[in-house]
């Protein structure tokens, strides 16, 4: 007990005490030993950050979230354990996901992109399981850093959260950012990464999946063309496509998405500021 006393004084853990649904947020660790085995616990779903080095303090960062498609208001536990010296330090607090009413949006589309023709389900089920399997990719090294650098310099045209209506019929949510792109638009990497997809799809088109580490995604959709390659590593800015409407599309722009742990997040305030806008800090001890 005593020991566990010492160790609870010399690691720090950060993390905001709630969250508006569909947002980003961040959980920190510092510690002035050595991190012998960390575990974050999430939504059901377990991490093991990446830990770096910061003023002679041990860092480790994780990003998490909610997806507007399938969160609810209310209270989700978050569980951290980290060993140093053989000795484990555990919490188990609750971070508050609090309501937020996104506004309405109609769009007329053509009627196969809404209700695709049978000829074309098998292809739209690939696609899924193979971007699935994207969002939810974990690469033990972090590359990403907080602000992101902004992919295009357009205004966003439809925000993260919408409620989509689809020629007159009720879609999922809109779970990413509208950029305004006219076609030919450089788009740019918002964080270091490696490709992981970069391929035409049914709905979004031309795509993009680019992993930053520690299970963070970013995707890119409606490109007219693409600059990059899979399994290519590109730098933050580095320019990866070109926009335009490919895809089920109103016409020429960026749809950018950000997935956390397989999330999908509302990507506005990661162009911000820094890690410490996803804490608004609040340490415990």
């Amino acid at each position: 007990a005593e020991n566990n006393t010492i160790e609870k004084k010399t690691i720090t853990l950060a993390h905001p005490a709630q969250v508006g649904m569909g947002q980003p947020f961040a959980v920190r660790l510092t510690s002035s030993r050595t991190f012998d085995r960390l575990s974050v616990k999430w939504m059901g779903k377990k991490f093991v950050p990446s830990v770096s080095q910061w003023k002679n303090r041990h860092v480790a960062i994780v990003m998490l979230g909610s997806d507007v498609l399938a969160a609810k208001p209310g209270r989700q536990a978050l569980k951290v354990s980290a060993w140093t010296g053989g000795t484990e330090t555990a919490w188990q607090r609750s971070i508050r996901i609090t309501d937020r009413a996104y506004p309405r949006q109609e769009l007329t589309l053509p009627s196969k992109m809404v209700s695709p023709p049978p000829s074309e389900l098998k292809r739209i089920k690939a696609e899924s399981a193979r971007a699935r399997k994207a969002k939810t990719t974990w690469t033990d090294q972090r590359w990403w850093q907080l602000p992101f650098y902004r992919p295009v310099e357009g205004k966003i045209t439809s925000a993260y959260g919408l409620q989509r209506v689809l020629n007159g019929k009720p879609n999922k949510p809109h779970r990413g950012l509208d950029l305004r792109a006219p076609t030919g638009t450089a788009v740019k990497a918002v964080a270091k990464g490696k490709v992981l997809l970069a391929e035409s799809h049914y709905f979004a088109g031309n795509s993009i999946y680019i992993d930053h580490g520690n299970g963070v995604i970013s995707l890119y959709f409606h490109l007219n063309k693409f600059e990059v390659l899979q399994g290519d590593m590109v730098k933050r800015g580095q320019i990866i496509g070109r926009a335009g409407s490919t895809g089920r599309s109103t016409g020429p722009h960026l749809h950018l998405s950000i997935s956390v742990q397989g999330q999908l997040v509302d990507p506005a305030p990661l162009f911000k500021g820094t890690t410490d806008h996803l804490l608004r800090y609040k340490a415990f001890f």
